[in-house]
């Protein structure tokens, strides 16, 4: 029986995936849920109390993923301007990954109090990677530095996600050589 529940937990988290990626946090809703997953609405409540822990949920799943595919890439640069490079370059890869759409979908919507604190933890602990990479390169202030490399992120994440003119690859690049001509100070 508790195998059978974690494969309709899964389910209905894939589903959420799904509807956050398509629609945003407005396609994502019981009814929405209940269909792709062939559950009952009253099953998808035995899950889950509001939309806000279905996202919670996700960012406590996804989240971590995301972040290790950003660490892994950075423990593979030599050095600290190639660190900063992969920080940046990565998250940008993950765009089209369903999984990163969901995050980004979950950052930009209203959420109650306790999962957005969830989702500025995950995010702080991503900027925290950073932060040592800039301290290398003699930052006087690697935090804020950190802090600023991520707002080119997320500006060039909503830029690939709205489908702008230029190509991702462009986007992706404008956005590294910003943070490492930046970062170089």
């Amino acid at each position: 029986m508790a195998e059978h529940r974690s494969m309709q937990r899964a389910a209905l988290l894939d589903a959420a995936r799904s509807l956050l990626s398509e629609g945003g946090t407005e396609a994502l809703t019981f009814p929405a849920l209940a269909e792709r997953t062939g559950l009952a609405r009253s099953s998808v409540y035995e899950y889950f109390r509001s939309r806000a822990a279905v996202v919670e949920v996700l960012c406590e799943v996804d989240f971590p993923v995301w972040a290790a595919d950003v660490s892994a890439a950075m423990e593979r640069a030599g050095t600290a301007e190639a660190k900063v490079e992969a920080y940046v370059r990565q998250q940008l890869e993950l765009v089209g990954d369903r999984r990163h759409r969901a995050v980004v979908a979950i950052s930009a919507s209203e959420l109650d109090a306790g999962a957005r604190e969830k989702i500025r933890a995950a995010h702080g602990g991503l900027v925290a990677m950073i932060v040592e990479a800039l301290g290398e390169l003699g930052h006087e202030q690697p935090r804020l530095a950190a802090m600023l490399v991520q707002g080119v992120v997320d500006a060039a994440v909503r830029r690939i996600e709205l489908g702008a003119a230029e190509e991702p690859g462009a986007i992706t690049d404008a956005a590294v050589s910003m943070a490492l001509r930046g970062v170089r100070g």
